[in-house]
């Protein structure tokens, strides 16, 4: 939404009683695998289709019975991921970025966790078994992360879908910081105009 800013950490773990946090993850995993033999993987790296039709990282609100925001991100992912998410945790040194709009008045925290291959395998196996399965999450999908020869096919046309809030912009910025992409690889993509500088959008609360 319109007036969104990003904070540091500490800004936002001290914004007021009247804020709610809500926490959000990507998870990836190198991925040695051939698209037709021919085109590398690179790695595997997860959104899920939420039910609203929108993509988005898997996530949820911090409630008042979590420790820390790590806490509540760990419990929503099992909520919404099943059990394969208990071989891991998402740590305070996974964190990425913090943005607060002000109606609703709610601060998004963005993570990034790294996986081996099995594990994020585990992931995808168990989440049609998790509790949100079917309601708040339609579905995992894998983000492309090649370009096919048309110059399209592969993550340009998978970056027209409809994302949710600062999705679209936190994968981007996740795909180049990390590494997950060649330097340069991500300003050289044909991105449609119109998906261009979208504004950050407050998640609805799921509940």
């Amino acid at each position: 939404m319109a007036g969104a800013r990003r904070l540091e950490l500490a800004e936002a773990l001290a914004l007021g009683p009247g804020w709610r946090h809500i926490c959000h993850a990507l998870l990836y995993a190198p991925d040695p695998g051939m698209l037709f033999g021919r085109i590398p993987l690179r790695y595997a790296v997860l959104m899920q289709m939420r039910f609203d039709g929108r993509l988005g990282f898997p996530g949820g609100f911090v409630e008042k019975q979590d420790r820390s925001l790590e806490d509540g991100l760990n419990r929503a992912l099992l909520q919404q991921l099943g059990e394969g998410v208990v071989a891991f945790r998402v740590e305070r040194a996974d964190y990425r970025s913090s943005h607060a709009g002000s109606k609703p008045d709610v601060v998004a925290h963005f993570y990034a966790k790294c996986l081996t291959l099995e594990q994020l395998l585990a992931v995808e196996t168990g989440a049609t078994r998790a509790k949100g399965h079917g309601l708040e999450v339609l579905g995992l999908v894998r983000v492309p992360l090649y370009t096919l020869r048309d110059g399209v096919g592969g993550l340009p046309i998978f970056l027209e879908n409809s994302y949710i809030g600062a999705a679209r912009e936190q994968l981007l910025g996740a795909l180049e910081d990390l590494g997950l992409l060649e330097p340069g690889e991500v300003s050289g993509l044909k991105i449609p105009a119109r998906q261009q500088g979208q504004p950050f959008v407050n998640p609805p609360n799921l509940r």
